[in-house]
């Protein structure tokens, strides 16, 4: 079975459309994908109503959170997308996306890039407004070569030129609600260090205390030797590993299934869910 647990549609910064996205993932040899969009589940009907025979579908969504001033984010699984608490707080997170990029765009004119609303806005769609849309309106511009570019001091990364914060969800509220809501909870790339600042390893261990079901340790952004630490952190707090492509189509050089989750630990992850459980396509799909 290949297994891809972290994926983006047009929904929030992803450029296929749900629909392609599942039929993407089917085309690429890949057995069950997650649609992991930032701070929404606007793409589930979508994505569910599309779904090809012989996959099967993981609702999920990634969470924007921050914990000592390091942003960081956590994968949501097979939650109920109508629980009160946690509908509110995305709600909240996705609402402050719009003027958040309304001040990037206005630091990024102080800087003399000619970028505006309106091209962001085309870009992001009918997404979750986010960086990636300004990134990619700097790629149109000809200022970057790559939305990868973007992310540096001198423009979007956290700290940059052009940077502004956004609500983000303290990362145990962010376990809690999670739970709560029937999901699973597992810490994306905690170790990509080239995105920035990462959370330290103590404060790993609280969340795993608090109830964290796992970390995602093969991830395009995480060095060899930084999945062998993870993997062995994991070990030692008793958490679930994850891998996963973090796929957004066009927008990143990531292809779907690039990385993999093991079978066993997707099964774990049904078998904790009790607010949602995965969609499989007519005929396809699997049982655990």
């Amino acid at each position: 079975m290949r297994i891809d647990l972290h994926c983006h549609s047009t929904a929030s910064d992803g450029t296929d459309t749900p629909a392609e996205l599942v039929r993407n993932a089917a085309a690429a040899g890949l057995d069950v994908v997650a649609l992991t969009d930032h701070d929404t589940t606007r793409g589930y009907a979508e994505a569910i109503a599309a779904v090809p025979e012989g996959l099967t579908l993981v609702t999920g969504a990634e969470l924007s959170c921050r914990i000592d001033g390091v942003s960081m984010h956590m994968l949501a699984y097979l939650f109920d997308p109508e629980e009160p608490e946690l509908l509110a707080e995305r709600e909240l997170v996705r609402d402050d996306r719009v003027p958040r990029a309304h001040g990037m765009i206005a630091k990024l004119n102080e800087l003399g890039v000619p970028v505006t609303w309106e091209q962001v806005a085309r870009i992001a769609g009918d997404g979750s407004v986010g960086r990636p849309h300004v990134a990619t309106a700097l790629v149109e511009l000809g200022v970057v070569p790559t939305v990868g570019d973007a992310f540096t001091a001198d423009w979007l990364a956290d700290g940059g030129r052009a940077f502004v914060e956004k609500h983000e969800t303290d990362p145990f509220e962010a376990i809690r609600l999670i739970k709560g809501a029937g999901g699973v909870a597992v810490f994306a790339h905690p170790g990509a260090a080239k995105r920035g600042r990462t959370v330290p390893e103590s404060a790993i261990a609280k969340m795993a205390a608090a109830g964290l079901d796992g970390i995602e340790v093969d991830h395009m952004d995480h060095e060899p030797e930084t999945r062998a630490r993870l993997r062995e952190l994991a070990g030692e707090l008793e958490l679930l590993t994850t891998g996963s492509s973090d796929y957004h189509g066009s927008r990143k050089t990531c292809v779907l299934g690039e990385y993999t989750t093991d079978p066993e630990v997707y099964g774990e992850i049904t078998r904790r869910a009790t607010g949602a459980s995965p969609v499989s396509g007519t005929g396809g799909g699997h049982s655990f």
